[in-house]
């Protein structure tokens, strides 16, 4: 054989090979796409069962969390697992409240004037223990005691208040705004730093000086957490817990400092004998005929034995409305006790004392 008719012979065998490669190429091709459009129909089902499962668990968080009746969360011992399925139960409670109560509301509206009565929600005022000493001001016994107690000269107008504030020694900065502020507020109160001074000594100092109040601001830690109020002459005395202090820079929203007219005098839920005499001395404080032009007010408002202090100024702003404006000082007061006489740590006869571990102690049992 000639040399051209071998190039020849191998051309042809290349292009064979060639045609044999991309027919083969086609044909996996065709299997390929063939087995895909098999795969196709068999898949459909799948994608079905998963569109399923999700419209079950949209349904589901729509609905809420779907728990056995027996379940508890504190089977669940993972911390994170357990917080998660806290929080869905809380708000599945929520949401079944919500609408129970638009239930509640529409039938309401639907019967109008024939809907049975609101029920009074319990709280701890209206589900309060009666108390045996609850003051009737129409009694005859309640006026004949109040005609002869300390505080009967101030209210038949023979004597007019005059107040000594003081501190403990060494007082600090916030104790001593605190001191100023107070007498801003009350009606001829008179500053007087202790100096070390005993309050025995103080007392008859006071006396001999026409003070008909002295009282003491403590202080522990730097924040005023106490208060002694000593009516004078005779007594009574009492001290307070005082927390929850708030002076006037530290309000928002407060109005103009006090002006020096006479304040009017609010009296809150003071109802048994001991709520009695301690409004009654926080009456003695302030002079009996208050400047209306001044539109001030003293608050003193008791509720489960705190006694919330506040300080306002009101406005008319027509026949209904009424605005007012916080000037504070503004604190809170817990009685701790109630002496007879002036002060006497050691020898005094106290009619009334704060028990911490009572045996009858009760959440709904109240003093004042």
């Amino acid at each position: 054989d000639s040399p051209l008719e071998d190039a020849k012979h191998n051309t042809n065998s290349m292009d064979s090979t060639k045609v044999t490669t991309s027919e083969s190429v086609s044909k996996k091709k065709g299997k390929t796409k063939k087995l895909k459009q098999k795969i196709k129909p068999d898949e459909a089902p799948v994608q079905e069962m998963e569109q399923a499962e999700i419209e079950v668990t949209e349904n589901k968080s729509e609905s809420g969390a779907c728990f056995p009746p027996t379940f508890s969360v504190s089977e669940i011992k993972n911390k994170q697992r357990r917080h998660a399925m806290f929080l869905k139960l809380k708000e599945e409670k929520r949401k079944q409240k919500l609408e129970l109560k638009k239930k509640k509301k529409k039938e309401r509206k639907a019967l109008g004037d024939q809907a049975p009565p609101k029920e009074v929600p319990k709280t701890i005022e209206n589900q309060r223990i009666y108390d045996e000493t609850t003051v009737n001001p129409e009694d005859e016994e309640v006026a004949f005691d109040e005609g002869t107690d300390e505080f009967s000269a101030y209210f038949n107008r023979l004597t007019n208040p005059k107040v000594l504030i003081t501190t403990s020694d060494r007082p600090r900065g916030r104790t001593v705004r605190f001191c100023e502020q107070l007498a801003t507020m009350i009606p001829h109160a008179h500053v007087y730093y202790r100096r070390g001074l005993a309050l025995k000594r103080v007392i008859p100092q006071c006396i001999s000086r026409g003070f008909t109040y002295l009282m003491v601001i403590n202080e522990d830690r730097k924040v005023p957490n106490g208060l002694v109020l000593c009516h004078l002459p005779d007594g009574p005395t009492a001290h307070f817990k005082v927390s929850s202090v708030r002076l006037r820079k530290e309000m928002k929203r407060r109005g103009k400092d006090p002006t020096e007219h006479v304040p009017e005098v609010i009296l809150n839920n003071f109802t048994t004998r001991l709520g009695h005499s301690i409004g009654r001395m926080f009456a003695a404080l302030f002079p009996h005929d208050p400047q209306f032009v001044g539109r001030q007010v003293a608050t003193f408002h008791n509720q489960r034995d705190f006694i919330f202090f506040r300080f306002h100024r009101y406005i008319f702003k027509n026949e209904k409305k009424v605005g007012i404006q916080e000037l504070g000082p503004r604190f809170t007061l817990k009685l701790r006790s109630l002496q007879k006489g002036t002060f006497d740590s050691k020898f005094g006869e106290y009619e009334w004392v704060h028990k911490r571990h009572e045996m009858d102690s009760s959440r709904r049992k109240f003093h004042l």
